[in-house]
């Protein structure tokens, strides 16, 4: 079970998926050497086809990190010995939260997972007396965030004056916590539901290189908006106005993707989808991310609606209103707005909304 995991064998929804996902809490930016470590291996992707590199890793290893990273490189965090009986349980599209600075400060996805000293002590080589970071993981995703540990904590259940100080593996109800409280979406998944191509079985084959080889710049492979492990810009207003909320804000899964708010009331079920930006293109996107998501929904649609920072234009408003959707827009903190379609408008559209 993972984010969303709120419809299994609900009519219309995608096949159930065989995942639940832990989530690894990483102290990463307090003392000196972890910030020293998050520059060299987070802030920027490693080139693992150097030799400085390459000729540590097995074979096994050099080829899972050609599958998942097929650019040649990867984003690498790690652990010491004092957590290997934690670390031996994780596996890929887990979720790593990034913490320090009292804050959250970035969400990525487990890559490839595997214990290899010499690669650790290349990556981050051991102060005198210091541990060995010996588990090693890429990262699949890394995305910045921005989230007040109070927050976090709430999410967790723990109490907000928590300052997750060390490494923490949580699985079962406070992972799916966190993974849902934070709206996270994991490329894992999606490859699971056939939302995404997962990554070759068969990767090109990697060639060793000497360093002064290797001239060629560092490729990025970036993903589709849609299914983005963390929206960073959308999150803090799906979070405030869920607060806001008197029933639990879901979400559902279905073959086109990951809805951001689903509520199902008593007497009626609302699709709502959030962007960061009232401009034209912003609110056309949300309107199709609707129309597609609301025939998978788990119970036949009664309202759509698009969640906005701030009241959009009367162009925007208009082109919601023809395809009776209502817009919900932030008004001051903790305070929204719902400007809806006219009744005769969202009645005669929800026909086509439910159709699948």
């Amino acid at each position: 079970m993972c984010a969303a995991d709120f419809t299994q064998g609900a009519a219309g929804s995608a096949p159930d998926v065989d995942f639940e996902a832990r989530v690894l809490v990483c102290p990463a930016y307090g003392s000196k050497e972890s910030r020293s470590h998050w520059h060299d291996t987070l802030e920027r992707e490693v080139p693992f086809t150097e030799e400085a590199l390459i000729k540590h890793l097995a074979p096994r290893q050099l080829e899972q990190l050609s599958r998942f990273h097929p650019a040649g490189a990867a984003r690498f965090w790690g652990a010491t010995s004092t957590h290997d009986k934690a670390m031996s349980n994780v596996r890929t599209g887990d979720v790593a939260l990034f913490t320090g600075a009292n804050k959250l400060l970035a969400v990525g996805e487990v890559g490839v997972i595997f214990v290899n000293r010499e690669v650790a002590d290349t990556l981050w080589p051991p102060s005198p007396g210091g541990k060995s970071w010996h588990t090693v993981y890429s990262l699949r995703d890394f995305v910045p965030a921005e989230v007040p540990y109070e927050e976090l904590a709430a999410l967790v259940g723990y109490s907000k004056n928590y300052k997750f100080y060390s490494q923490l593996v949580l699985k079962g109800d406070k992972a799916r916590a966190v993974i849902d409280g934070l709206r996270i979406t994991t490329r894992t998944v999606l490859e699971q539901l056939g939302i995404e191509e997962p990554p070759a079985r068969d990767p090109l084959p990697v060639q060793r290189a000497e360093l002064e080889q290797q001239h060629t710049p560092v490729v990025s492979f970036e993903r589709a908006m849609a299914a983005t492990l963390y929206r960073r810009e959308e999150q803090p207003l799906v979070m405030e106005f869920c607060a806001t909320l008197a029933v639990a804000a879901e979400r559902f899964r279905s073959p086109v993707g990951f809805c951001d708010i689903y509520l199902q009331g008593p007497d009626s079920v609302e699709v709502i989808e959030a962007k960061s930006r009232t401009e034209h293109a912003y609110v056309r996107e949300a309107l199709s991310q609707l129309l597609d998501y609301a025939p998978h929904s788990p119970r036949p649609v009664d309202r759509l609606a698009v969640l906005l920072p701030d009241a959009p234009d009367e162009r925007e408003l208009q082109l919601l209103h023809r395809y009776g959707v209502d817009c919900i827009h932030r008004v001051s903190p903790g305070v929204f707005r719902r400007v809806p379609a006219p009744d005769d408008r969202r009645h005669l559209m929800k026909r086509l909304w439910t159709e699948g």
